[in-house]
């Protein structure tokens, strides 16, 4: 039997609003529009504000707004830990090409962003800081009696004799703690400080006597002597660099 010709065209029209209506993007489309965004604030807070904090400070990980880092650690530093992350800590890979969602103009708009909104030229006015990695300056097994006192004279002030926290710091050798983050990262926080938390950069751990290239990876090796000795027979290693 016929249907009237009315009800045809309604039944049309409720499926035109339902599979087509303007406005109501298909799942391809908001694919393609999320691939499209480069604006740095809208993926600054969706992908790294969670982490890094709101300005690049204040977050859990390393203050990546800070001057200092920018200072130290170059863009192909920066856009490699954003695309590829670092294994074995909770940096994630956010490039397609390494398992990620964000293109490589994404990133790209990341990297750029970081610099152009917290960079300053004269930060460090006129300081030698140490590398942002370890060089062929500085001996990165070294001696146990120098590391022990190299902290000793820059971090216990802050951190205690032990590292497990004094007057002015926490504990800076909790077994979490070191089993999450790598080498790269305690040698960045050692060298930038942590200026949301009151910690000094390499320059002003003690008055008049910045630390030198060695002295930064001699704290990084008393710590990372302290992690938890699981690790080291499991052959497990903190993933190396980072935004870190």
């Amino acid at each position: 039997m016929k249907q009237p010709l009315f009800v045809v065209i309604a039944v049309s029209l409720l499926a035109l609003v339902a599979c087509d209506a303007p406005g109501r993007p298909s799942a391809y489309s908001e694919e393609v529009a999320a691939a499209a965004v480069t604006d740095f604030k809208t993926l600054y807070a969706t992908n790294c504000a969670g982490c890094h904090g709101s300005d690049g400070k204040n977050g859990p990980a390393v203050e990546i707004g800070d001057p200092v880092y920018l200072a130290i650690a170059d863009d192909a530093v920066i856009r490699r830990v954003v695309s590829k992350g670092v294994a074995g800590t909770s940096m994630p890979a956010f490039e397609q090409s390494a398992g990620g969602m964000l293109t490589s103009t994404q990133v790209d708009a990341i990297v750029t962003g970081i610099r152009m909104q917290w960079a300053k030229a004269d930060v460090l006015r006129g300081g030698d800081p140490p590398p942002y990695a370890p060089s062929s300056l500085t001996n990165e097994v070294g001696d146990a009696e120098r590391r022990k006192d190299v902290y000793a004279l820059y971090c216990s002030s802050c951190h205690g004799l032990d590292g497990k926290g004094g007057l002015r710091g926490s504990s800076i050798v909790d077994g979490p703690y070191l089993s999450l983050v790598s080498d790269q990262h305690l040698r960045t926080t050692v060298i930038i400080g942590r200026p949301g938390l009151g910690a000094p950069d390499w320059r002003s751990n003690v008055p008049g006597k910045p630390m030198s290239h060695q002295d930064v990876s001699d704290v990084v090796a008393w710590l990372a002597e302290q992690r938890p000795q699981f690790m080291t027979q499991l052959k497990l290693k903190p993933g190396r660099g980072g935004i870190q």
